[in-house]
Parts: C-alpha cells; sequence; structure tokens
C-alpha cells in the first residue's frame, strides 16, 4: 500500500504508538473525522490495519484516511465510554455506516422493585432502576455479581415479589436459595422490604466504589493465600478484585465534546514527545510535580500535584508542611517533602509515577535525586527553571531547551505551574490563620 499516513506529531512512527488504551481518530484529506475506535493496545490496534485483508473493512478506512490521532485513556473502561460519546455527538462516516448491534454490559440494580435484584443487561433502560457501567469485560463482572448476591444474600430469582402480594407458599416453600440460607425468604414473608432494602446502600456504595478497606483486606487474603500455596482461593479473589477495579475505577473524563478532541489529542503528544526528548523506556503517563513556598523563612510549605494522561489528578494532590528546615532553604526542603511523599507511597503500596518534576533548577533537581537514593527507588526524574524554561536531568551537564510550541513543554508548564498554584494558595491559607 502506498498511501502516506501523517501521525499525530513530526516525532512519531507507527513503531512508536504507545501500547497503552485509548481512543484512535482517523482523518480523510480534508481534516474531516471519518473512523473513531478504542483499544486497550492503541499500537497494536492501529498496526492491524495495515495488515488486514485486502476485502475487510479496514482495508476501506485506510484508503480514505491521511492522519491518525488519539487520546492515551487510563484505562480500557475510560477508552469504551470516550469512544461511545464522541461517536454520538461527531457520527463520524464510518462508525454510522458500518454501526452494529454491539452493546456493553451494565449491572442492573432493581430499586423500582420491593425486594431488588442484581441484573446483568445489555440496555440501560429508563425504568427508575439503578445502572453502573458499561463495562468492556462481562467475564469478571458476572462472577462478582453472583459473589454479591451470595455476601450480601440478595435473591437471585426472577419472581416479580410484590410485598402486599407474596406468591402462595407451596410455590415458594421448596426454593433451595431459602434453606440452604442464601436467601432470606422475602417470598415467604422473612423479611420486609425495608429490611431487605437496607442491604441495597452497601451494594451502591460497592458498586460506586467506595469500599477502600474491603478491597485493601481482598489484597491481604489474597497474598496469604498464595503464600501457603492456595493458589484456586487466591485466583477467585484476584478475579474478584480485578472486577472491583474494573467497576470502581474513576473515568477521568466525564464528557467529551467535538472540540475537546484537540485538546486531548495535544495532551498524548506531549506525552509522547516527552518520552521521546527524555529517551524514557515508558510513556510518562502519571507525572507528579513539586514546588515549595515560603514568605522570608516562615511558614514553609509544599505540595505535590498528580496529572494522569495530561489531566489534573486533583484527588490525588498532597500538601505538606516543611517539618526538618529551619529558615529559606528550597533545597533541604524540596529533599524533605520528595522523600515524604514516596515513602507513603511505598508504606500504602500505591502506585508510583512514571516521571517526578521539580519546579526549579539543578540545585532543587539533585536535593529530590538524594531523597530518592535515600528510598533506593529509581523514578525518572527531571526539573524546570522558569526563567529560560530549562529542563534539567540528573545525567546531562546542559540542560535542554525545548521549542515553545513543544507540546511536551506546554504539558510540563501546566503541570509546574499547578505545583505552584497549589503550594502559593497553601502558603496564604496559613498566613491568613495567623493573622486571625
Amino acid at each position: 500500500m502506498n498511501k502516506f499516513i501523517m501521525f499525530t506529531n513530526k516525532y512519531e512512527k507507527l513503531e512508536q504508538m504507545p501500547q497503552l488504551p485509548g481512543v484512535y481518530i482517523m482523518y480523510d484529506v480534508g481534516g474531516n473525522i471519518i473512523y473513531i475506535g478504542k483499544s486497550k493496545n492503541l499500537k497494536n490496534r492501529i498496526s492491524s490495519y495495515f495488515n488486514a485483508d485486502v476485502n475487510s473493512k479496514s482495508t476501506t478506512i485506510i484508503t480514505a484516511m491521511c492522519k491518525i490521532n488519539y487520546i492515551l485513556c487510563a484505562s480500557e473502561r475510560e477508552a469504551l465510554l470516550i469512544e461511545r460519546q464522541l461517536i454520538r455527538k461527531i457520527k463520524p462516516y464510518f462508525n454510522i455506516m458500518w454501526k452494529d448491534d454491539k452493546s456493553y454490559p451494565y449491572i442492573k440494580l432493581s430499586i423500582n422493585e420491593d425486594f431488588p435484584r442484581l441484573i446483568l443487561t445489555r440496555k440501560n433502560l429508563e425504568d427508575n432502576a439503578l445502572y453502573f457501567g458499561p463495562y468492556p469485560k462481562i467475564f469478571y463482572i458476572k462472577k462478582l455479581v453472583r459473589w454479591l448476591e451470595k455476601l450480601f444474600k440478595l435473591r437471585s430469582c426472577k419472581m416479580n415479589i410484590i410485598e402486599n402480594l407474596l406468591p402462595k407458599e407451596k410455590k415458594v416453600k421448596s426454593c433451595i436459595y431459602y434453606h440452604t440460607k442464601m436467601c432470606p425468604g422475602p417470598c415467604l414473608g422473612k423479611i420486609t422490604s425495608k429490611d431487605y432494602k437496607n442491604k441495597i446502600k452497601d451494594i451502591k456504595l460497592f458498586l460506586n466504589g467506595k469500599l477502600k478497606k474491603l478491597r485493601n483486606e481482598w489484597k491481604k487474603q489474597m497474598f496469604s493465600l498464595s503464600k501457603n500455596m492456595h493458589y484456586e482461593e487466591a485466583k477467585e479473589i484476584r478475579d474478584r478484585l480485578y472486577a472491583f477495579e474494573n467497576m470502581s475505577e474513576r473515568v477521568i473524563i466525564n464528557e467529551v465534546f467535538q472540540k475537546d478532541v484537540d485538546k486531548l489529542v495535544q495532551k498524548a503528544k506531549g506525552i509522547n514527545e516527552l518520552k521521546i526528548v527524555l529517551k524514557l523506556k515508558h510513556q510518562p503517563v502519571i507525572i507528579e510535580g513539586f514546588d515549595n513556598s515560603n514568605m522570608q523563612g516562615t511558614n514553609a510549605v509544599a505540595s505535590v500535584v498528580r496529572f494522569q494522561n495530561g489531566i489534573a489528578d486533583k484527588k490525588n494532590y498532597r500538601r505538606f508542611k516543611i517539618k526538618t528546615v529551619l529558615g529559606a532553604d528550597d533545597f533541604a526542603s524540596m529533599k524533605e517533602i520528595v522523600f515524604r511523599r514516596y515513602s507513603s507511597l511505598i508504606k500504602k503500596r500505591e502506585k508510583m509515577p512514571d516521571l517526578i518534576l521539580i519546579d526549579g533548577g539543578k540545585g532543587q533537581l539533585n536535593a529530590a535525586l538524594n531523597a530518592l537514593k535515600k528510598l533506593e527507588i529509581q523514578i525518572p526524574i527531571i526539573s524546570l527553571a522558569k526563567k529560560k524554561e530549562e529542563v534539567f536531568m540528573p545525567s546531562k551537564d546542559k540542560s535542554l531547551i525545548l521549542s515553545r510550541h513543544s507540546e511536551a513543554l506546554k504539558l510540563l508548564q501546566s503541570i509546574r505551574n499547578e505545583s505552584h498554584r497549589v503550594a502559593i494558595n497553601y502558603h496564604r491559607k496559613l498566613r491568613e490563620k495567623i493573622k486571625i
């Protein structure tokens, strides 16, 4: 095939595409969006178009296409949701022409019934029930629904049970679920609708991913079972955790409009360009930025902000009061907060960033690097000095100057500016408290 394809920026070739979840957007020669798709591995999916059978749909798209952009996503589920929203709003030609009936599963909680049930469905109806999803994979969700029924002792039958109009006893008294104590027996009048619905409060919390304590307990059980070679039991909990993560993961982008596509594509470009210019092994999907602030050496504070796929992840912002440094010592303060941040992540076994960005020059960078060495961890780390927007790296004597039009620089600047804003606001807040 002798067609020329232009990728998202001048640095990028097909082999440099990220092997990460995302949404890909295909354009024709006139700049019109002709197809939108999603994948858990962008590189593999886009490569498959160029290896497709000559009579396939993929070949038809390639023939009409001259450019591909992509949006990085935190997960396959986020990619699914963004893909669906974009297709619904933009209505690309090939998506509409090849529209099929493929739908993804939801978990339905039938709170519109006297005795609600958990139901797997591919239709999201306006029937006053609660719907959770959609989810890209049904296997783990199906297993989890069955487990939830056992855990919360919900009925699994399909009967329409009305509290004031129960079925005849002879029809339901032999129910094996009731006799094995897997169901509280609403059909036999053994539990009121009010008491039964009290269970639903916990179910809602669970399906909204708000049971962190339970998740941590599962992880401990899984490690213990595996350590004692109870692999089947450990696998069951692993599958349960996988389903829970799939349901409870935070989708950063709630709604995507056509005008947002360019912004999201630019963020993906910045991440990919950073990987190339910094010679990183992986795309810096998660970047954390540090800054500190003080006024004449008093009320010294610091901040760390986290960006995921170029988007501020405010849930994981942290603010610090400097504890071990007297006076205005930016280097010592930086060393303290970097040490405190990552010793905390290590202790909690939480995910480390792919790249650390320090606000400052070589001195601040070396101070932060010393903290990482003390913790005996290796995370790619750079600093950005504001005066000339120089990028300093531990292994380089000279700084790196990026073009002011560089998407990588724009991304670093947005993270640096955000960390500065958070630190300054925290410092002002403490000063106002002292005045009062």
